[in-house]
């Protein structure tokens, strides 16, 4: 079942759509879990942005790994999910001057969200139950995170991660960073994306995409950590697309 709940964010309104394994109710069992950014367009098309979900509670309720997911919603209000889910000042200006408030939304997953949801829910609170995921600025904030509250999130994916809002940022924090060896990273992007198709800032034959996220996945591979670089053939900036890619990261991160 997915449970909604209102939740303050400094002062504002962030509903959490939170999934409980059938039977919850039933058992006295615990759970890992997963926060993921943009809750709404998890479960159900009803709740999602542009109609279409990840159809995730469609594949929790099938998968042989029971686990409580958490998806958080962002600002629905002009360009402020863009600012909410930014960890890195951009240097595109793309969208105009936009605030850096990402770490801020971490500080607030890890100091406001994870309490309470440890404390009202069965869960298994330490690292190494916990993960973070997310798409396009949620992929951006899920790398920030696995970096900066390694000692929080032991597994991450980031799909379709918008690091060209800050490249030079987000290198610069990957190889700034040690991160503990138990530590799994899925970083992936569509072949039909923007970065996918080209690079804007360099010519050169690969994607940017391409050569960021291999970047990312070889410093986390250095560090002895474990990391999967998938490029997704024919994959656009798009839930339906994104769907497809569920049952391959979650098997990734929890080794089923």
């Amino acid at each position: 079942m997915v449970i909604k709940r209102d939740f303050d964010y400094y002062g504002s309104n962030r509903p959490l759509h939170i999934y409980l394994p059938e039977g919850y109710d039933q058992s006295g069992e615990r759970y890992p879990v997963m926060y993921f950014f943009d809750g709404h367009n998890l479960f159900y098309d009803s709740d999602a942005t542009y109609g279409k979900s990840w159809g995730l509670k469609t594949f929790l309720d099938s998968w042989n790994k029971r686990m409580i997911v958490v998806g958080m919603e962002c600002s629905h209000v002009g360009n402020e999910r863009l600012e909410e889910y930014l960890p890195y000042p951009a240097t595109t200006n793309a969208f105009g001057p936009l605030a850096v408030k990402g770490n801020e939304t971490l500080e607030w997953i890890v100091n406001a969200v994870k309490p309470v949801i440890d404390r009202e829910y069965r869960t298994y609170p330490f690292r190494e139950c916990t993960g973070i995921a997310g798409s396009s600025m949620g992929g951006l904030m899920a790398i920030r995170g696995i970096l900066k509250y390694n000692s929080v999130f032991s597994k991450a994916a980031c799909v379709s991660s918008a690091i060209g809002f800050c490249p030079e940022s987000v290198m610069a924090d990957v190889y700034g960073r040690r991160i503990n060896p138990d530590t799994r990273v899925y970083l992936s992007w569509g072949s039909m994306e923007a970065w996918g198709k080209h690079d804007p800032w360099h010519e050169d034959p690969r994607s940017a995409s391409y050569r960021w996220n291999h970047a990312i996945a070889k410093q986390i591979e250095a560090c002895g950590g474990t990391a999967w670089a998938y490029c997704q053939e024919g994959g656009g900036h798009r839930e339906a697309d994104w769907e497809k890619q569920v049952s391959g990261f979650m098997d990734f991160l929890w080794m089923r």
